[in-house]
């Protein structure tokens, strides 16, 4: 039996389901749903963003929709016009099997009076940014007044944008008895005081623990002078050559001026915030969705729509104003019970900042040192080494093998493989031979004549990665068992392709050295090496305070991103109304847990060689 079917929903959703390919509900739809569908009540959700909400609201709602009626029953608003045309497009995929049940976007960037004909033609249920539906119904273009149900989707971001007079308009026009449906990542005091004025006894479901982060997102904050945070910006997408990511700024010409510069350097980068048209965002977000675009650089406001699988990082340019808002960012990866990593830049000056987002979330930052240029090089070169060595040959190459082995006829194996490998790797070399090490004030000072001592972090290669079904989690806790080490012995675990790096204590190399001398894993060797280019230690010294820019940067463009706040809903450029893109999960995938059995096998060898 579907799970879903456990949960009391009917045959037409549990087909359309199915067809979606999702089988298991996440902990926020296996807590709301029976709720909702069994009962005519209030409620208060706080989850997580990426933890299938939609799904949790949509699923009992269009179950309780009256088909035969064509009067609006159900109104849901949302902060921006992304997730509202994203919640749109989801309701119609989830009702594609009931027929009769119509759903309308109502946003700004498109013709109200089109939206005006779409929900006089008949609209059961209206998904609606809060500015323009105020201004529908100003107009008298449509009646609310009469609905069963109320949902508030991302009620803490509504709030802080600027919605709450509008909100509260709003639900004054509705019905005191409707049932009224409250989702939300946080819970801030604007949002309870919604909930105290406007429900009744609503029942509380909260998925972790309140404003907490999940645990599926890793958190690192690099510390570097505020002159060096685009260089530092860059580096880390160096050193993650598989980064998709979505990279934060707190203003619109922050967002603008991040993007030009990296197309600029040759990264596959847009921007998307309140100036673009909404052809142009749904431009860039198809390319996103597409993998076109490796790195999304956005403003809280604009990403608010972004729901996008298998983000790899979240990058923090700038801490946003709002700590609170640091959820929601992080939200944007580890999604689908995968793994994620939200990284935070930051001057000396912010550090307080990060530890009152660690109270907050619940969770604690790891510091790391920004990678140095050769270790950049480093990892460049042997993720270019595995990706020649995994490329498939497309046998149409053999017509002009005869004419290429002519030009390669005097080389050797060895220097044929170091002239390929060097077209990529002089780039990097060339660019960052040159480049001064950003972390050198915060990295820890070395003895003299290069010997380790305890208390310096020792920084290692070892060559297994993802390809061989690991991620920073599993091999941190096979090295764990393999080296009979404490949990916190063990750190820094980056996991790449074919490789990985990790740091112990300047005490433990030796032992890290010997138990890994002839190490086998499932009868491959398994290579440890401490890499020359260490990175892992921190130093005190001289920061950088910010001064003046940094002030500035912290306290810019107030009005802007009050603009753009505005656009999403009060006063919203006219545009052509276009096609959403793809739906967001509705919960765990059934084929989207990893096999986890060559982990499970490395900590059984681990533990036989450390027993024998």
């Amino acid at each position: 039996m579907n799970k879903f079917e456990q949960l009391g929903l009917n045959a037409a959703l549990l087909q359309a389901i199915g067809d979606m390919g999702f089988e298991t509900p996440s902990e926020v739809q296996e807590k709301a749903i029976p709720v909702l569908l069994e009962q005519e009540t209030d409620l208060v959700a706080l989850a997580q963003t990426g933890t299938g909400k939609t799904a949790a609201f949509g699923f009992p709602l269009l179950q309780k929709i009256d088909v035969e009626d064509r009067s609006t029953q159900a109104l849901i608003l949302s902060p921006t016009r992304e997730l509202c045309l994203q919640i749109t497009n989801e309701l119609k995929q989830y009702s594609k099997y009931i027929k009769g049940l119509h759903v309308v976007a109502v946003y700004g960037g498109a013709s109200i009076t089109e939206q005006a004909r779409e929900v006089k033609r008949g609209a059961q249920v209206i998904v609606a940014t809060p500015g323009r539906m105020q201004d529908m119904i100003n107009r008298g273009f449509v009646n609310i007044k009469n609905i069963a149900y109320c949902i508030l989707d991302e009620a803490d971001e509504m709030l802080n944008m600027g919605f709450y007079d509008d909100i509260c308009a709003i639900l004054s026009d509705t019905p005191d008895d409707k049932s009224t449906w409250l989702f939300s990542a946080t819970m801030p005091a604007e949002v309870a005081r919604i909930a105290k004025k406007f429900m009744a006894d609503p029942v509380e479901i909260t998925v972790g623990a309140k404003n907490s982060g999940t645990a599926t997102v890793s958190h690192e904050f690099y510390v570097v002078n505020a002159r060096d945070r685009y260089e530092a910006l860059k580096r880390l997408a160096d050193a993650n050559p598989d980064i998709f990511s979505v990279i934060f700024c707190r203003t619109k010409r922050d967002t603008q001026a991040v993007a030009e510069k990296l197309i600029e350097d040759g990264y596959n980068a847009a921007a998307l915030h309140g100036d673009l048209s909404q052809a142009q965002r749904d431009s860039v977000m198809k390319s996103f969705r597409g993998r076109q675009i490796q790195m999304l650089v956005a403003t809280d406001v604009a990403a608010r729509g972004i729901d996008v699988d298998n983000v790899t990082h979240v990058i923090n340019y700038q801490l946003p104003d709002e700590i609170e808002t640091y959820n929601h960012r992080s939200g944007r990866t580890g999604r689908a019970g995968k793994l994620g990593t939200s990284i935070v830049i930051i001057t000396k000056s912010e550090v307080r900042k990060i530890h009152t987002i660690e109270k907050i979330i619940k969770q604690k930052f790891e510091e790391k040192a920004i990678p140095s240029g050769i270790e950049i090089c480093e990892i460049q070169l042997l993720h270019l080494a595995n990706k020649i060595h995994d490329t498939e040959i497309d046998h149409e190459i053999d017509n002009y093998l005869p004419a290429i082995y002519q030009v390669f006829e005097n080389l050797s194996k060895e220097d044929l493989i170091r002239k390929m490998v060097s077209v990529e790797f002089n780039r990097f070399l060339n660019y960052y031979k040159k480049k001064k090490d950003l972390s050198s004030e915060r990295s820890s000072e070395r003895t003299s004549g290069g010997s380790i001592k305890a208390g310096d972090a020792v920084r290692y290669f070892i060559n297994i990665g993802t390809r061989d079904d690991f991620d920073w989690m599993k091999l941190k806790d096979f090295l764990r068992e393999a080296l009979d080490l404490g949990r916190d012995d063990v750190f820094k675990v980056d996991v790449k392709e074919g490789f990985s790096f990790f740091n112990t204590d300047g005490e433990h190399a030796e032992r890290v050295m010997d138990i890994f001398s002839n190490f086998q894993l499932e009868g491959r060797k398994i290579n440890v090496e401490i890499s020359k280019n260490d990175n892992g230690g921190r130093k005190s010294g001289r920061g950088d305070f910010g001064g003046k820019r940094e002030r500035r940067d912290r306290f810019a463009d107030h009005s802007e991103r009050r603009s753009e706040r505005r656009s999403e809903g009060r006063f919203e450029p006219r545009g052509e109304r276009r096609s959403v893109g793809e739906a967001r999960p509705l919960g765990r995938r059934s084929d989207a847990s990893r096999d986890r059995q060559p982990a499970n096998k490395a900590f059984e060898a681990a533990k036989r060689r450390r027993k024998s």
